[in-house]
């Protein structure tokens, strides 16, 4: 790759190749973390050294450039420098961890990003695959100079977070969100500059990430963003992190643990509050609902949902209280939480009498890596417009036509997300497609937000057109009858009985 910029396709194709050293001898959920880890550590020391050499061609000293650390996004030590993993013979898991554990104590915000695996472990990671690797990503050297574009970086580990995604399916879904997925959740609730940002359940942070890319997209700054996340899974929120400095960000917060059971987005005892919330939460999971009724966040006024396999409306209740006056949220989910009775039932009438659903969206099924339980987008808004005050928009965005059929999995095209899109912002009925439902209509369907309820997508009869069809008939008539008197008349010339 010498010579010439790297290309997103080269990038890609290179990290993949990485991923065949140890395809094989590892599972996929296994060897993803060194290839991320060892991608990441090399971006981190190309970019030091090219800024280095900038600050030194700017006048600065060796001296400055090397004792003041806050001239760098990342500060590397000597110790911890791509040279010495690429010069190590032996014991290379050992000098993978040194090193990782160096660059989290010269750098806290990217504490438990590298440290998270341990590498010094022979047998999961023998001396000679992990060389083999470090060899490989000897070359290209990957300062912003290298690259055709700066953001491929960010786009070439969105390529490997899919495939990763794709190869381990059964928990794939727990840290990537199909990115026309959240490219729909974030055209829909349309994050502008100097807005708070947040995603509960964070996964490897494509919510928060494409969110910024949009409001740069649309002229706004995005530097101007406050963009936060919490993350149940250590390993998925080092892949987080990870993902969020190689996309070019180095201003968040990304919290550990278990929003439920411990929100760490707290500030004087209560929920941070933000303009937009996003996320993917893990569907139908079970929950200790023990002293729900008692929650410090009064998160749970709606109702409290069932332990077993019900914690969505609980993930949902804390994404509404974390919102803001003017807060909107898009939320993806099981269609299981439309319909299904119970606690659950009482909840969305409450949450219907508060007027904070703004439109219901079903999805096709097999759009996920992992499941195939058909999901649909829910719209939470504390701030309706006028004309959607005690209105729920529906969209059935499932129908055929509405998406590309995959072999392994099924996509939504670019035009399928501007059809909805544009759908929801117009707010007004479209045959077989969306329907404006009001206070009366939900009553009357017993607050059930089935979108089948609302949108006709029952196949439309052929209509007949009832004078053609008589013209048919008599035409066909009149051929029976010129046949039969044929048929007769042959009889006849042989002397048969008619």
């Amino acid at each position: 790759m010498s010579g010439k910029k790297v290309t997103f396709e080269d990038l890609s194709s290179h990290i993949w190749k990485a991923s065949d050293i140890l395809r094989g001898s590892l599972d996929a959920s296994d060897y993803r973390q060194p290839v991320m880890a060892l991608l990441f550590l090399k971006r981190l020391n190309d970019r030091f050294e090219e800024n280095v050499e900038s600050l030194l061609s700017k006048g600065k000293t060796e001296k400055q450039v090397y004792s003041q650390k806050f001239l760098h996004d990342f500060f590397i030590p000597e110790n911890a420098r791509w040279s010495v993993l690429s010069n190590a013979s032996k014991n290379i898991g050992e000098e993978i961890d040194a090193i990782c554990k160096i660059i989290e104590k010269e750098n806290p915000q990217l504490d438990g990003v590298l440290t998270s695996t341990k590498y010094n472990d022979k047998r999961k990671y023998p001396d000679d695959k992990l060389k083999q690797l470090v060899s490989h990503f000897n070359q290209p050297r990957l300062r912003n100079s290298d690259l055709e574009k700066e953001d491929i970086f960010g786009d070439a580990y969105e390529y490997l977070l899919e495939h990763f995604a794709d190869e381990i399916k059964k928990t794939g879904g727990e840290f990537f969100t199909p990115r026309e997925v959240v490219k729909l959740l974030v055209n829909i609730v349309a994050p502008k500059e100097g807005m708070k940002i947040c995603d509960p359940t964070c996964g490897s942070g494509g919510m928060l990430i494409v969110s910024r890319r949009y409001v740069e997209k649309h002229g706004g700054d995005p530097r101007n963003l406050v963009l936060d996340g919490q993350e149940s899974n250590y390993g998925n929120l080092a892949m987080c992190k990870m993902n969020m400095v190689l996309h070019g960000i180095v201003d968040f917060t990304i919290e550990y643990g278990d929003v439920l059971a411990n929100p760490k987005l707290v500030e004087g005892g209560k929920l941070k509050l933000y303009d937009r919330v996003l996320a993917n939460f893990p569907f139908s999971m079970d929950w200790d609902n023990t002293g729900a009724e008692k929650d410090p966040y009064n998160r749970f006024k709606h109702g409290i949902p069932p332990a077993k396999d019900k914690a969505d409306f609980a993930f949902i209740q804390h994404m509404l209280t974390s919102l803001n006056q003017k807060g909107q949220a898009g939320i993806v989910c099981s269609q299981g939480i439309l319909f299904r009775g119970g606690e659950e039932s009482k909840i969305r009438e409450a949450m219907i009498g508060e007027d904070v659903i703004e439109g219901i969206i079903a999805l096709p099924e097999g759009l996920f890596f992992g499941t195939g339980i058909p999901a649909c987008v829910l719209v939470l808004n504390k701030n309706k417009p006028e004309k959607r005050k005690n209105k729920i928009i529906f969209i059935y965005g499932a129908g055929a036509g509405h998406y590309l059929e995959g072999k392994n999995r099924n996509k939504l095209r670019d035009s399928d997300i501007e059809d909805i899109v544009k759908a929801f912002a117009d707010f007004k009925d479209v045959d077989r497609y969306c329907h404006i439902a009001d206070l009366d209509e939900l009553k009357e369907n017993e607050f059930n937000l089935n979108v089948p309820r609302y949108v006709d997508i029952s196949e439309p009869e052929e209509e007949i057109d009832i004078q053609s069809a008589i013209n048919e008939l008599k035409k066909l008539e009149k051929e029976r009858a010129e046949i039969e008197s044929k048929v007769h008349q042959d009889l006849k010339e042989l002397g048969l009985k008619v």
